[in-house]
């Protein structure tokens, strides 16, 4: 399980060091470009995870990997949370600092769901009539499911507006068994 307390504390710190430079956005590109390269090869997940490899092995794998790509805050931010036994955490904290991030821009993050991939028009019609609804900026994270059959759900926070076709279908059947 991981520790919430501590992710939070990881990410608010890379969030106040890039927001101190002035690269919010540049840091956060950078720290999922280093999850994304670590993500993608499952030894590498499992390399930096294990508590048994030497520390030094796992600075030696980021300095060839990162040195070269990252800032220098990013980098030895990496190299902290190997210092620290923490690097378990690292997706974690990518996704803390993103909502950081997000948060002090004044960008919300939607979840869409539909049942088949939105063409990019599509996008940005619903982007923008979000942001009409909410006044704020709004990123969309896509997602697909073929059981709403069509329409849309989306999610904002805790906020759910469902106009999927199988959501209707729902509602009409709670209203058709309520009035038998």
């Amino acid at each position: 399980m991981l520790n919430l307390q501590l992710v939070r504390k990881y990410a608010k710190a890379i969030f106040e060091i890039a927001q101190e430079e002035g690269k919010l956005v540049e840091y956060g590109d950078e720290l999922k470009a280093a999850r994304e390269g670590i993500e993608s090869v499952p030894q590498a997940i499992e390399f930096f995870s294990n508590p048994q490899v030497d520390p030094k092995l796992k600075k030696e794998l980021l300095q060839k990997c990162f040195k070269k790509e990252l800032s220098k805050d990013v980098y030895h931010f990496l190299l902290l949370l190997v210092d620290k036994h923490r690097f378990v955490l690292f997706p974690a904290i990518v996704d803390e600092y993103r909502a950081l991030s997000n948060e002090a821009r004044g960008i919300l993050i939607a979840d869409v769901t539909t049942a088949t991939a939105a063409s990019k028009k599509q996008q940005k019609a619903i982007a923008d009539k979000l942001e009409q609804i909410t006044g704020k900026k709004v990123e969309l994270r896509l997602h697909e499911d073929k059981s709403l059959i069509g329409g849309v759900v989306v999610k904002i926070g805790d906020r759910r507006i469902d106009g999927s076709v199988a959501g209707r279908l729902e509602t009409m059947k709670r209203k058709l068994l309520a009035n038998e």
